[in-house]
């Protein structure tokens, strides 16, 4: 027999007859849960590694963290090794239902749907408490009735759903999608072919998908040829981070199908909708946009062929829409071309704090009788090829005006630049009230690698394709998006005077800090999140290293499948360690670190400290506190 064939027999007996007496295995052998009676840690686990690590490199009497200590791989010695070895031969995506689950690692693998169809039924269904389930050729040619969706897939990790050639060919149908979804992790709804030749009937969204992390809805021929199908839109994706809405050929085909989003996307986070053929040659669309990412955080939206390429008579309103927004951009490429009698209306459109970018591209080119109105729309606006008959400027604001700018005094500027969340260095004093703001983590749970994993794991834009096969991300997936995002921060350039790395693994982490930092160094975060959002009182303050201006290196997580964090050095800071009171009672609740900036005139004038607190680069200190899983390094005070 080869003596290398010997070798890995050798090896998946040993593995088999040690895990015999400490683990379960499953039908698939890679498949590993290890048993609770194992109550003394193992000396060769990623956490006793570690700690002998953290001793090597930490070169004070300052034991390693509970809070870092708790982030490192739960992997089993043998575990370890198993996976290091199929990471080291590109076979790690061959078992990554067990990876995920044994190295606790958030990986989006969707639940099996084909069991669990729904096929159509003659009679009014409510699915309340439903999760998970595809519908398939639900209510086509219906006539009258409803079908409702309440508290659907809430507060599950991953909640997905196939709303595929529902409602079809239906008469005077309804469907409501109430609490949809909510407060799910990762969300994920497919909606082809929906409502298709429809006639009458209403489908309405309301408080679809709210407090989702990514959310990714796909609106495909949806309501194609549909005949007076009216749509509503309202509480939609409100308070998501990082999600994608994708409307293809909507209402393509359409007569009279009405539409309306309200308080679409409200506080969201970077969300994003492409709006792509939508309307095209449909006849009489009614469209509104009331609320659409209002308080927002840099939402980017692309209307392309939109509303009538080719249609006759839509109609088209877009009221404070992005109003209160952080930044912000829309691209409307051949809105409306080709379209008779069309009217679309910009009403306080784009009022952003800080100045969106805006391009219209071929905008009602070629089309018959078309009318446009801007009212009171804001900067840094590109008209190309744009037509230019039927289209009103009244109230425009232009480059270069001070119309729209806003000045804070003391009110709530938005979510994501919200007044208490930077505050000034006078206010760490013993005694001082101030609100605390949201300081809770609103990403997924998840745990490091070990390092021998991460260093066979592709990480880089140009291995894309080998990511992506590890992770089993398929094209234009959430997967693909969330791999996509993180490799591009990781990889951006640093800023004048920053270091940075990112790093999914403690080791490396340390390693960092060290490389700034030197061997003496302490790593802190504010011990817990109670006070956040209310208003609590400053106790007893002391400044690190004796309160001194310092380096600090800062560490904020990345969404990605391990856990991955995003580290850089901080320069000109100092770093204080507070009290965090109960007003009432005046016992301590929490210990709070915060930062100071001290020099910030390499900062955006646009950036949210200024907004909130006033000034501008380089004319004061900004200060915040370190929120809940984020830590920040120095070196020892003694």
């Amino acid at each position: 027999m080869d003596k290398r064939v010997k070798l890995n027999l050798f090896y998946f007996l040993f593995l088999f007859l040690f895990l015999s007496s400490t683990t379960v295995i499953s039908s698939d052998a890679t498949t590993l849960k290890t048993s609770n009676t194992l109550t003394k840690p193992n000396p060769f686990s990623p956490k006793s590694s570690l700690t002998r690590y953290w001793k090597t490199q930490i070169l004070n009497k300052h034991p390693i963290p509970h809070f870092i200590l708790s982030k490192s791989s739960p992997l089993q010695p043998l575990e370890s090794s198993l996976f290091t070895k199929l990471a080291s031969n590109h076979s790690l995506s061959s078992h990554l239902s067990s990876f995920c689950s044994s190295a606790n690692l958030l990986c989006f693998l969707e639940p099996t749907l084909s069991s669990l169809t729904i096929t159509n039924q003659p009679k009014d269904s409510n699915f309340a408490i439903y999760t998970n389930k595809r519908f398939q050729n639900y209510g086509a040619a219906r006539t009258g009735g409803a079908d409702t969706f309440k508290n659907y897939s809430e507060n599950i990790n991953f909640a997905t759903s196939g709303f595929i050639k529902y409602s079809g060919a239906s008469t005077g149908h309804n469907e409501g999608f109430t609490s949809y979804a909510s407060d799910a992790n990762v969300a994920n709804s497919n909606f082809t072919s929906y409502a298709n030749d429809a006639t009458g009937g209403n489908g309405e969204f309301n408080s679809y998908m709210p407090r989702v992390n990514v959310p990714d809805l796909r609106f495909t021929t949806y309501s194609g040829n549909g005949n007076n199908n009216p749509l509503t839109f309202k509480s939609y994706v409100d308070d998501t981070n990082s999600g994608n809405q994708l409307f293809t050929n909507y209402a393509k085909n359409g007569n009279g199908v009405p539409l309306g989003f309200t308080s679409y996307g409200d506080t969201s986070n970077v969300v994003g909708s492409t709006f792509s053929h939508y309307g095209e040659f449909g006849n009489g669309a009614n469209d509104t946009f009331k609320g659409y990412s209002t308080n927002a955080n840099n939402p980017k939206n692309e209307f392309k062929a939109y509303s009538g390429s080719g249609g006759n008579a839509g109609s088209d309103s877009f009221v404070s829409y992005r109003d209160r927004a952080n930044s912000g951009s829309d691209s409307f490429l051949s809105y409306g071309r080709k379209a008779s009698s069309g009217r679309s209306v910009f009403v306080n459109y784009g009022k952003s704090f800080n100045p969106g970018s805006d391009s219209f591209r071929e905008y009602g080119k070629g089309s018959t009788g078309q009318r446009t109105g801007f009212s009171s729309y804001a900067l840094n606006t590109t008209f190309k090829e744009y037509s230019k008959t039927g289209v009103t400027f009244a109230q425009y604001t232009k480059p270069g005006s001070n119309e729209g700018s806003k000045k804070v005094s003391g009110g709530l500027v938005n979510k994501w630049i919200e007044p208490v969340k930077f505050f000034r260095e006078k206010m760490l004093k013993k005694g001082m009230l101030m609100m605390m703001p949201d300081i809770v983590d609103k990403m997924p749970r998840r745990s490091f690698l070990p390092r021998a994993i991460t260093s066979k794991l592709p990480f880089a834009t140009d291995k894309l394709s080998d990511v992506k096969e590890v992770f089993q991300a398929r094209d234009k997936s959430i997967m693909e998006r969330v791999l996509v995002n993180t490799l591009a921060e990781c990889e951006r350039a640093p800023s004048p005077g920053e270091t940075k790395r990112c790093v999914g693994s403690v080791e490396d982490m340390i390693d960092f800090a060290v490389s700034v930092l030197g061997h003496d160094v302490v790593v802190r975060t504010t011990e817990n999140v109670i006070g956040s959002k209310k208003k609590v009182m400053i106790g007893e303050v002391k400044g690190v290293n004796g309160g001194k201006l310092t380096k600090s290196v800062s560490c904020h997580q990345s969404l990605y499948p391990y856990l991955m964090y995003y580290c850089h050095s901080v320069p000109k800071v100092r770093v204080y360690v507070a009290e965090i009171l109960d007003v009432s009672t005046k016992k301590k609740i929490n210990t709070g670190v915060a930062i100071c900036h001290i020099d910030t005139s390499a900062w955006s004038t646009g950036h949210g400290a200024f907004v909130a607190l006033g000034s501008g680069p380089g004319r004061i200190e900004v200060c915040h506190w370190i929120f809940e899983n984020d830590m920040t390094w120095t070196t020892a005070d003694y």
